[in-house]
């Protein structure tokens, strides 16, 4: 029996070709990407990672690469995105607004008010100690304003801030993002999309190690 190929793997496989049509000196360069004759690591979300630099396949570890996951579309799509199209000169803008506001200059919806967001708030109401503990392990940096608040790494050269209220009797759990405002000279804006998810697929993940 022959096994299907998703539309998800056959996009994956046209970018990690796409990836090896590009100057892996200048990645390696432009983020101070470790590497060797047969990887480029990077992390990602508190994670390491490795791309392989002659087929393009993207791997994680979390024990030195002695045990290797592969990367699903999420995380394999922005790592792509991020060291094949980011901007030549890109860097941070140090400035920090609403995820939300990239959709007057951006056609598609990181709005607030997108369900995605609110399914996802959702997700972390009455978790408060959870969520707090998951931040922390992601190695965020605590901030004020909102009931847990932190500044995270998206890549070490690239932060997000993640600010939840717990609902109340008259509003729901609210989640705010704040990106850097030069985030898209790094990904495009529909990429930014899986990177969120990422984040918070990594969030739920130590939220329910938290709870054994």
């Amino acid at each position: 029996m022959i096994n299907a190929v998703s539309n998800y793997e056959k996009t994956k496989l046209s970018m990690a070709n796409v990836f090896l049509q590009y100057d892996q000196d200048t990645m390696i360069a432009k983020f101070s990407l470790k590497h060797d004759p047969s990887w480029l690591y990077l992390s990602f979300v508190k994670r390491i990672y490795r791309i392989n630099r002659k087929s393009g396949n993207v791997q994680w570890s979390e024990d030195d690469f002695k045990t290797v996951c592969e990367a699903d579309y999420n995380e394999a799509m922005t790592i792509y995105d991020v060291l094949c199209y980011s901007k030549d000169e890109c860097h941070l803008a140090h400035k920090f607004v609403n995820v939300g506001s990239l959709s007057t200059v951006q056609t598609g919806n990181l709005s607030s008010n997108n369900g995605f967001f609110q399914n996802t708030a959702d997700s972390f109401n009455g978790k408060i100690p959870e969520l707090h503990n998951a931040c922390l392990t992601l190695s965020g940096k605590e901030l004020k304003k909102g009931d847990v608040a932190f500044e995270l790494e998206l890549f070490p050269f690239l932060p997000v801030i993640i600010r939840f209220w717990e609902a109340d009797d008259e509003f729901p759990a609210n989640l705010q993002i704040l990106v850097d405002r030069n985030i898209l000279d790094y990904m495009h804006y529909e990429t930014l999309m899986f990177a969120l998810t990422h984040l918070f697929h990594r969030l739920k993940e130590e939220i329910h190690n938290d709870k054994g």
